[in-house]
């Protein structure tokens, strides 16, 4: 029986399914994985006994990945299994930030009482008239998971739609419209948009990626749109555009002391990705992680190991040693090996960084002192026996 600790709520219903040969505990100490959302786990006195936590949810930053790697913790998030729900909120500020439509509701309660609001509202709708999305340029900065679904939808619209993105996937590229002009570099993006919507992540490079020269570069009176992360935007030349009219409207999913200040804003509570099938949608995505990852001892979706993946544990026995990338480890493992006359059915070694993984299938248990020997491995973090 393997146990699982879930951390905040996972979907709307409560509902977490894991199937058989899985149990539920309160107490930390117990549990082998745990799956969670949005708790801050810096400083979270984490038990020995955690072997690998999915996120339910692509952003990472609430979690002390590197510090976990190197306790033989594997992270695990949900990239692209929110990315519909981010989409359509960022087409929605797209729209509300065009066409009056907060504003003209706001009129309308405000005269509520008035007995001939029907003929006033004729009159008044004007101040209201705003501008189609069609024919208009948009800039897409980050062309993953959601960037490419954004980029893809305002080519259905009509848009004229510029991406760029120095690191797209091979697999996102293709999944890109052909009507997606790509360009080199930040600048000749943002030149002329009437919209920019961001989607990288919050990085060294990304950090206040987009001030005051990127600004200057779009058009008079164009639509600033963050459901990225806020740290990618330079709030104090955000507040001077909106304030200098260079800037018509701001969307933004993060409620910062700074932006709630500026005007011309469209702010929301951080639910870009707030909806009932992109929960669930994340936690099938991590759920299934966990499971491959504790009974078969894949790894797909981590941030802080390599992906690495043998199919199904079959063998007498798979081991799984999570190390630092320093030369001479499988060197180690193999002569330990010999040791104890293993015979090695096929075995894999992966890299991303610092941190590294190897997993090998044998055709007999190994003994305690072989296991104890990997153990004592200088660099080596953990060495798990899956079966």
């Amino acid at each position: 029986m393997r146990n699982i600790k879930i951390i905040d709520d996972i979907t709307k219903d409560g509902q977490v399914t894991f199937g058989d040969g899985y149990a539920f505990v309160e107490d930390t100490a117990e549990a082998d994985a745990i799956l969670m959302r949005s708790t801050d786990l810096h400083g979270y006195d984490l038990p020995a006994s955690i072997r690998a936590i999915a996120r339910c949810g692509a952003g990472v930053n609430n979690i002390p990945v590197d510090d976990y790697a190197k306790r033989g913790v594997v992270v695990f998030n949900s990239p692209g299994a929110n990315a519909n729900a981010v989409k359509e909120i960022v087409l929605c500020m797209m729209v509300l930030s065009s066409r009056g439509v907060v504003q003209s509701m706001d009129w309308v309660r405000q005269n509520a009482d008035d007995p001939d609001i029907l003929t006033h509202a004729e009159h008044v709708k004007k101040a209201f008239v705003g501008r189609e999305l069609k024919g208009k340029r948009v800039g897409v900065i980050g062309l993953g998971n959601v960037g490419s679904k954004v980029a893809n939808a305002c080519v259905y619209l009509g848009m004229d739609v510029y991406g760029y993105d120095p690191f797209i996937s091979v697999e996102h590229a293709w999944e890109l419209s052909r009507d997606v002009q790509r360009v080199g570099t930040l600048e000749d993006l943002c030149r002329g948009c009437d919209y920019l919507t961001l989607h990288v992540p919050s990085k060294a490079d990304t950090v206040g990626m987009i001030g005051t020269d990127q600004l200057a570069l779009l058009a008079p009176g164009a639509v600033l749109i963050n459901f990225a992360r806020e740290t990618i935007v330079d709030e104090d030349a955000v507040d001077a555009a909106l304030h200098e009219g260079r800037l018509s409207w701001f969307a933004t999913d993060f409620a910062t002391p700074k932006t709630v200040l500026m005007p011309n804003t469209f702010i929301t509570t951080h639910s870009g990705a707030g909806t009932e099938e992109a929960e669930a949608n994340c936690a099938d995505m991590a759920i299934s992680e966990l499971k491959d990852y504790l009974e078969n001892g894949n790894i797909a979706h981590s941030v802080n190991y390599p992906s690495c993946s043998m199919g199904k544990a079959r063998a007498a026995s798979r081991i799984a040693c999570l190390h630092a990338n320093v030369p001479n480890m499988i060197g180690q493992i193999t002569a330990i090996l010999a040791k104890d006359n293993a015979n090695v059915q096929r075995m894999v070694n992966e890299s991303a960084g610092e941190n590294a993984y190897t997993m090998f299938d044998t055709d007999e248990h190994l003994e305690s002192s072989t296991i104890d020997a990997l153990k004592r491995i200088s660099s080596m973090y953990r060495v798990r026996v899956i079966k």
